[in-house]
């Protein structure tokens, strides 16, 4: 038997898919070379935005219109599942299995069923989250999970509705990954969240906190060289996690930390639980502590009760700050949020009038900031082939930046030394130094 899987969101997403493909394949379930030879469709689907759902439906109903050509299983999981559940078979009645966030690992129980009884299944209560004990399907660069869920509840966000409370994944477990990893030819690894400086385990009465399993990875790798984390809240992140970052070379200098507004108004209304000053101490203190850090963010944009005065402020954070890059999105209302009740008082014409230039003020900051960096020699690690240039290999920096360089693909997975000559939009073009 043979599948095709496609992901949709976020990372913890891409690493979920990842364990499903080792779940598939431990059962002889191989990857087909194309959609349409395979004897079953999966769909990991993201709930977070209207635009990433509008996506699915899409794909949604060109499967629906291939299931008239041909047989296949079509399986849907993920967050769109849980935030939707029966109304999908409902909708659309090809729909063969629909398994929640807190179902994926009884996919090939699933399948089983629906094999034997020729029924849909549809799974999406009863299940507490488990991780999986490897999510790793790649060469050189692996997600490692290390806790799930968000007991934020900021009042735009659809996460804690569908991936529910925060669970910390047990520090054994990480560190048992992390060593098996270190020693199969890894070069980094990025520790996943949705909220990942919240992680706090708890074992024998002593707790864990984020920094204390990140230092003890540091500390424990001899061949992965570069550790990344993602998603942090600025409410959780402390001094003493960056002080970590500053003292382990193996973390990466580059921080991801989602401001999304500038305005106290809208952070409260928003339910951050933090404010413009606080932001503001805290990215003090990271530059202070670290001189050569890359900070990025995201920014949130239209949200209802947002004047011109607040979007104005938000550009002054940007001016402030001077954030090496910025996800900049509009507000779409998602149902079963509490901002879903709010009036949404701009227009969506203004909306995307405001998004259009806080991304021109950015797309300015980073250019100059990227400008500053030329000539400077950094360490890359080589993702891929350039898909611009067959010569060129795609390679990133610790600091997050784009570069690209001639090669050719044996140097893929590896590291080089190189020199950042010019530009090419936002990416660098260098020479091996």
């Amino acid at each position: 038997m043979t599948y095709w899987l496609e992901t949709y969101g976020c990372q913890m997403n891409k690493a979920e898919s990842g364990a499903l493909e080792i779940l598939l394949q431990q059962n002889n379930i191989y990857p087909a070379s194309k959609a349409i030879e395979a004897d079953m469709v999966i769909l990991n689907t993201c709930s977070v935005r209207k635009t990433a759902e509008n996506r699915i439906w899409g794909r949604i109903g060109y499967y629906k219109q291939e299931k008239t050509k041909r047989m296949f299983l079509l399986i849907l999981v993920g967050c769109m599942v849980q935030r939707l559940k029966d109304q999908l078979q409902q909708r659309i009645p090809e729909i063969d299995i629909v398994l929640g966030t807190f179902q994926k690992q009884e996919l090939i129980s699933a399948i089983r069923a629906i094999r034997s009884k020729e029924k849909n299944i549809c799974l999406t209560s009863g299940n507490d989250y488990q991780f999986s004990k490897s999510y790793n399907i790649n060469d050189f660069k692996s997600f490692v999970p290390i806790m799930h869920g968000c007991n934020n509840f900021c009042s735009y966000c659809i996460v804690p509705y569908v991936r529910g409370k925060e669970v910390s994944r047990p520090a054994e477990e990480i560190l048992s990954e992390i060593a098996c990893l270190d020693t199969s030819g890894i070069k980094e690894v990025t520790l996943l969240g949705q909220n990942v400086n919240s992680y706090c385990h708890i074992r024998n009465g002593t707790s864990m906190y984020f920094p204390d399993i990140l230092s003890q990875i540091a500390d424990a790798i001899r061949n992965i060289q570069w550790i990344r984390f993602l998603t942090s809240h600025p409410k959780d992140f402390s001094p003493e996690l960056i002080e970590h970052i500053k003292m382990h070379t193996q973390i990466c200098k580059h921080i991801h930390l989602p401001v999304q507004h500038g305005s106290n108004k809208i952070l409260s209304r928003m339910e951050r639980k933090y404010t413009r000053e606080k932001y503001l101490t805290i990215i003090e203190y990271i530059k202070n502590a670290i001189s050569d850090i890359s900070i990025t963010t995201d920014i949130l944009i239209g949200f209802p009760g947002e004047e011109e005065k607040d979007f104005q402020m938000t550009c002054d954070l940007l001016k402030t700050i001077e954030f090496n890059d910025a996800f900049t999105y509009y507000y779409n209302p998602r149902e079963g949020t509490k901002a879903f009740t709010f009036e949404d008082t701009v227009p969506h014409s203004l909306k995307i009038e405001r998004l259009n230039r806080i991304i021109e003020l950015q797309q300015g900051i980073s250019h100059h900031k990227r400008r500053k960096r030329l000539g400077k020699k950094v360490t890359v690690l080589v993702e891929n082939i350039s898909k611009q240039q067959s010569h060129e290999v795609l390679a990133r920096t610790e600091h997050n930046d784009m570069v690209v360089f001639p090669g050719g693909r044996e140097l893929i997975g590896t590291f080089v030394n190189v020199e950042l000559v010019s530009l090419r939009g936002s990416t660098f073009k260098a020479s091996i130094s």
